[in-house]
């Protein structure tokens, strides 16, 4: 039996009248007749007496129907919740943790303006790990600013950052405008953990100018790496985007490299839709998997600009002549 036979049961039991049943329910009265006689056939009882032109409900009838009431009420409330379930976005966006610490609560608010039937849970870890969240669908998008590795996954650059060199107040570099790389030699510096997009992007810079430094600070949390710069005369090398505060105070100053190869974009990575792992249209244009990316990405333009900060020196790291 199904849940349309106690209905059409219920109609006729509250009506008194198969017609009157069908005429409530828009159906046919033998459609109503049919589904009554379903339901005597099937549960081996008489649901109705038929006295002068009247229906009257019998015992076993009865009884049918407060359980019959029961369950299309309770089949009803799953109904409605299940609606109302799928009237609700369900969206896990990942950050790495430079982009977690100064640009996703802002990002998350305003997606939660724009679209306020949407949940959201965030996870914030190192690029590595987010892009393999990502690959096992823990995630359905992710903004990083290290390197994507898996051709499977599609990064598309859209906030502008910089990695800037920074120093305590108390730090000799902080009377200069102009530091030299090799001033670095042997300096101590806090650094980002292994995975970090912004420790690889340093390493490269080391690498590339036979630079050795002294490892020590080693944390996985921006915070720690800013107050160790502060309390600690450490040096950093660190989003631009994370010192807002702290310029805006003059509790530090930044130097940006001269070559700007230390400009990156933190970019929106997601898992590619098409077979052939590419994620354009024939035109070229790009193809977005789901609205709530597409709503990510718009969100994010609000953000590209990297902002200058004002009446500040222009302090430069300058490669060695």
């Amino acid at each position: 039996m199904t849940i349309r036979h106690l209905k059409i049961f219920i109609a006729v039991a509250e009506t008194g009248s198969m017609s009157a049943a069908a005429n409530r329910l828009y159906l046919t009265q033998p459609t109503v007749s049919q589904a009554v006689r379903d339901l005597e056939t099937h549960y081996q009882v008489q649901l109705f007496e038929r006295l002068h032109k009247k229906l009257f409900i019998t015992e076993q009838g009865q009884q049918l129907l407060d359980m019959a009431r029961m369950a299309v009420g309770n089949f009803d409330s799953l109904e409605l919740s299940m609606q109302r379930f799928q009237e609700r976005l369900s969206f896990r966006i990942g950050a790495s943790l430079t982009v977690g610490t100064c640009l996703m609560s802002s990002v998350i608010s305003d997606m939660e303006n724009s679209c306020p039937k949407m949940d959201i849970y965030s996870f914030v870890s190192n690029t590595e790990e987010i892009e393999q969240k990502l690959l096992r669908r823990e995630l359905d998008a992710a903004v990083v600013e290290g390197t994507i590795e898996s051709p499977r996954l599609a990064a598309v650059p859209i906030v502008e950052d910089s990695l800037v060199l920074v120093c305590g107040k108390n730090h000799e570099f902080y009377q200069k405008d102009v530091v030299y790389a090799s001033e670095l030699e042997g300096r101590k510096f806090a650094i980002r953990e292994k995975g970090s997009g912004t420790r690889k992007l340093f390493e490269q810079y080391l690498s590339a100018h036979n630079i050795h430094i002294q490892t020590s600070w080693e944390a996985n949390c921006p915070r720690t790496i800013l107050n160790a710069v502060i309390h600690n005369n450490a040096l950093a090398v660190i989003s631009q985007r994370l010192l807002k505060h702290e310029i805006l105070h003059h509790s530090v100053k930044i130097f940006h490299y001269e070559t700007g190869e230390w400009d990156r974009s933190f970019k929106l990575v997601y898992l590619k839709k098409n077979s052939d792992g590419s994620s354009r249209s024939d035109s070229g244009e790009i193809r977005y998997p789901s609205p709530c990316i597409k709503n990510l990405r718009d969100v994010l333009e609000k953000y590209r600009t990297l902002p200058r900060p004002d009446g500040f020196p222009a302090c430069v790291l300058k490669n060695d002549v």
